[in-house]
């Protein structure tokens, strides 16, 4: 709320809440290990996340390589639940807020 008091002088802003930007944005991020396999991660990518086989077995091999890699991007509410689905099939992932 926003209050103005006038004085003589100068006008005073008091009680100023200002809201610079909505949701951050967060990524959905699957971490390599040394259980699960390749197929295992491309069919959870293309089922959880719908990616397209050839993306999906991109994303394992930068998985695999660089050790976590960042699947799908949006936010929270909307990774949520693909996050808590890859993490039931066993794999690891968690949610990242961008930052900036």
């Amino acid at each position: 709320m926003l209050n103005v008091k006038h004085d003589t002088e100068t006008d005073v802003l008091d009680n100023v809440d200002l809201l610079v930007s909505g949701e951050a944005p967060c990524h959905l991020v699957v971490w390599n290990d040394e259980v699960n396999t390749f197929e295992w991660v491309i069919e959870t990518l293309m089922t959880v996340c719908g990616h397209s086989h050839e993306q999906a077995e991109q994303c394992s091999y930068i998985i695999h390589f660089r050790g976590k890699y960042a699947v799908k991007n949006g936010s929270y509410e909307d990774l949520k639940p693909l996050c808590d689905a890859i993490t039931e099939r066993g794999i690891n992932a968690t949610i990242e807020v961008v930052a900036g």
